[in-house]
């Protein structure tokens, strides 16, 4: 009697999965990278792998519908005569004019108003429609100076200095030609059509000394009642965060690998940075060994999605978050409903990031007229405006499940961790211990 071998399966490899190898086969086709954005898409410790420890016997709840927990925010309290006093700990993060509709500006503002919190103008200037919508506006004082003019500066509630992006710490955005318009060219002082990078640095100081008499001359200009912000990506939290606030900043912006609505390289996007999560609390202790915890605010942004993504920020010391795709998804990108057109430019809804090419179906990233007018920015500022209420809730639900009276009263002793990684990163016991990776117990 004879025997046949069975088949053997198929085996891919882990290193040269489907992806690298489609990736290889482009760059060997065209000869170009990768632009994207959209933020770094590999699996990383997130907040996902923290838990709250709700109160029972050792902690006593609060009663959700008879007991108050506070979200309001004070931003820029340290110096400004006119700090931000906010209804809530969620702020629109900056994406610009250009790479966004204008109507898409201007249901970010109307959104971010109704819900009492503020909007960021980005790279590229202030929007007449951003500005008449945003009862508090940030504007956002890049390395490039696009659009930067001193009337828009004097018309801004708060400024912020942009060092870094989480996306792409060290390295500049892109905007194509194809989205520089009339209106955007004359924007940014660019010829239109052309295609444009920005500046990785700023021209005109190199070190925290320079950003010293950066933020003097700034507060100089705005007769100091204008907080100044300084954002820096997640590269070395501790040490950047140190030096803005040495400088003299009010507010320090922090933003994390998951985050970036600008295009940049893939490469850069997910192999440059560090994961959100691992940046909060170096920015805090640098802050606390200071003595300026608390005095100067902590935002941290980069891949906040849900009131539990907030409550867990605020537990791990942040004064408030930031957010940017979400805002954009909430005002209806990467929609199901145009899953044919977006079928259609070789992608699905939930997977669409070539927010450069301008040809976003949902209207959002795009200066074309006729994708533009889909978007009703009444309308998408009330779904922004819906989000933003149902983030808070979720987060005062939590909140008032660890006993706490304010969002501001979370604590890390409020969580525990589901992995080494986590533990590590946000400095709280794995769950079931109380042993945090690298400070002993058992």
């Amino acid at each position: 009697m004879s025997y046949q071998n069975p088949p053997t399966v198929p085996r891919k490899s882990a290193t040269f999965d489907d992806y690298t190898l489609s990736e290889i086969r482009r760059a060997a086709t065209t000869g170009i990278y990768d632009i994207r954005g959209g933020g770094s898409k590999r699996r990383l410790p997130h907040f996902d792998d923290l838990l709250f420890l709700g109160a029972s016997i050792s902690r006593y709840p609060l009663e959700g519908y008879r007991e108050r927990c506070g979200t309001e925010v004070v931003l820029g309290s340290r110096f400004a005569k006119k700090p931000l006093e906010l209804k809530i700990p969620i702020t629109v993060a900056g994406m610009s004019f250009g790479s966004l509709s204008a109507n898409a500006k201007e249901a970010l503002g109307r959104g971010a108003s109704a819900a009492g919190t503020s909007t960021t103008t980005g790279d590229g200037g202030m929007s007449t429609e951003e500005r008449d919508q945003s009862r508090t506006l940030v504007y956002q004082y890049l390395p490039s100076r696009y659009g930067m003019n001193p009337e828009d500066l004097l018309k801004a509630d708060a400024i912020e200095i942009v060092i870094g992006q989480g996306a792409k710490p060290g390295g500049g955005g892109m905007l194509l030609g194809q989205k520089i318009t009339d209106r955007v060219a004359a924007m940014r002082t660019l010829p239109k059509g052309i295609d444009q990078r920005s500046a990785c640095r700023h021209p005109d100081w190199t070190g925290p000394d320079d950003l010293e008499i950066k933020i003097l001359e700034l507060r100089e200009i705005t007769d100091w009642r204008t907080p100044i912000f300084v954002k820096v990506g997640g590269s070395r939290p501790y040490y950047d965060v140190a030096l803005a606030a040495k400088a003299g900043a009010d507010v320090v912006v922090v933003d994390g690998m998951q985050g970036g609505t600008a295009a940049t390289q893939d490469v850069f996007i997910e192999n440059v940075g560090m994961p959100t999560l691992a940046c909060i609390r170096p920015a805090v202790q640098a802050l606390q060994d200071l003595g300026l915890h608390r005095t100067v605010q902590l935002i941290v942004s980069g891949g906040i999605r849900n009131g539990a993504d907030v409550a867990k920020a605020l537990a791990l010391g942040a004064d408030a978050v930031s957010i940017g795709t979400a805002a954009l998804v909430a005002l209806g990108d990467n929609d199901p409903a145009y899953e044919a057109e977006y079928n259609a430019l070789g992608t699905t809804a939930g997977a669409y990031d070539d927010w450069h090419e301008g040809r976003d179906p949902a209207g959002i990233t795009t200066q074309d007229p006729a994708l533009m007018a889909r978007l009703d920015p009444v309308l998408a500022g009330r779904r922004l405006a819906n989000y933003l209420k149902v983030m808070t809730l979720e987060a005062q639900t939590i909140a008032r499940a660890c006993g706490k009276n304010h969002l501001h009263n979370l604590e890390p002793e409020d969580l525990c961790a589901l992995t080494l990684e986590a533990a590590a990163m946000a400095r709280v016991p794995l769950a079931g211990t109380d042993w945090i990776p690298g400070q002993g117990g058992l």
